[in-house]
């Protein structure tokens, strides 16, 4: 959840953005600190270094955006609903899951209790239907691959 917080202010948003404002501040923000427009070697490597970060934090808002996961939801019910998990883990509060049909999704801010929980159920596939899947926000780390 921090880095969807540090994400938001560095683009100056709210969790409220639609996909055509973030794409007009990342446009505006990457015309503004362009390394090309810079000629001091100095200046070019910390306005890069803000345009990567920029970038990142587009495409990272852009995955959670209300948008997308409506774009996707027929997907997401179908992988939740009917596909069993071929593995899960945490890491910085952010629960990895694979499930066994490829799909492959990110939940932020899942508490530590409710991972250990996870781990034993004695199905953590339907301890996750019933306690993660509607109830923390997530993207598809599925179509990150593609995209990074």
């Amino acid at each position: 959840m921090k880095k969807i917080v540090e994400y938001r202010k560095l683009l100056n948003v709210t969790k409220d953005a639609t996909l055509k404002e973030l794409k007009t501040i990342y446009r505006n923000s990457m015309k503004e600190n362009h390394p090309d427009k810079f000629t001091d070697e100095e200046q070019k490597k910390e306005v890069e270094a803000i345009s990567t970060l920029t970038i990142e934090a587009y495409h990272f808002l852009v995955s959670i955006a209300p948008e997308t996961l409506e774009k996707d939801k027929e997907e997401y019910t179908k992988t939740t609903t009917t596909s069993n998990i071929l593995d899960f883990y945490m890491d910085n509060s952010v629960l990895y899951v694979n499930f066994l049909d490829g799909n492959k999704y990110e939940y932020f801010g899942v508490p530590k209790n409710i991972y250990i929980k996870m781990i034993n159920a004695e199905s953590p596939s339907r301890f996750a239907r019933r306690h993660i899947y509607n109830t923390y926000l997530y993207r598809s780390a599925s179509k990150l691959v593609a995209t990074v």
